[in-house]
């Protein structure tokens, strides 16, 4: 189980994670729901190491969570320039004990051998997901993965997180779009003014979509009907 207790983040003044408290079961799939600015990439962030928390720890399996037992999969890639797909994959020496390369490599069909520089937005992000795949951790933090993928490779992103679920690994995922988190996820944590404000299992996601659009719906059509 992840254990997370009393974390807090602030840049500057502007506080973003405010004393946010949850454990997550290893072995599923945790969807994190929330609008534009609601702090899903800081906690990913500090989930992975690239932030330090103001306040808080984020324990697994009795000790500090560390970059070698997760992965984060960021919403925008670096990638080196004047490289090639097949050279960066290359960066992750192991082997995948999920799929193997020859399997990989069918499963999103990009042109290794040319420069990553010539890759569109889509290319870039499966070549990501494969090098996430290769580096073979035991959390997988994933920010807004399906951001640039066609329906296809989606889908096969879906399929993918259900294979790492079976195989005991433990998947947290963004998303703006919330169908693709009611599709793939055990669970969805709505992220609210910094702490996550309620859980929804499976039986409750027809409630979390009246829940998150209820504010956003009544601040909208108050703006619209302004003026009637």
């Amino acid at each position: 189980m992840i254990s997370i207790k009393d974390l807090e983040f602030s840049y500057g003044d502007h506080h973003v994670i405010k004393g946010l408290e949850i454990d997550l079961s290893e072995g599923e799939v945790h969807g994190i729901l929330g609008v534009n600015g609601a702090g899903k990439s800081t906690f990913f962030k500090l989930l992975y190491g690239l932030e330090n928390s103001d306040k808080g720890s984020i324990q697994w399996k009795g000790g500090n969570l560390s970059k070698k037992q997760s992965f984060l999969l960021e919403t925008s890639n670096f990638f080196y320039p004047m490289i090639t797909g097949r050279e960066y994959l290359g960066l992750f020496p192991g082997a995948s004990s999920i799929i193997n390369q020859e399997d990989l490599e069918s499963l999103f069909h990009l042109p290794l051998d040319d420069l990553i520089d010539s890759y569109s937005t889509g290319m870039k992000k499966k070549l990501a997901i494969m090098g996430m795949l290769k580096a073979d951790r035991e959390i997988f933090l994933m920010d807004e993965p399906f951001n640039g993928l066609d329906l296809e490779s989606s889908r096969v992103l879906v399929l993918l997180m259900e294979r790492l679920k079976k195989d005991g690994r433990t998947i947290l995922v963004s998303s703006h779009i919330l169908e693709t988190l009611t599709n793939s996820c055990d669970q969805i944590h709505l992220l609210r003014d910094g702490v996550f404000a309620e859980t929804f299992g499976k039986d409750k996601f027809e409630e979390l979509e009246k829940d998150f659009f209820k504010e956003f719906d009544k601040s909208i059509r108050s703006r619209l009907n302004r003026d009637q």
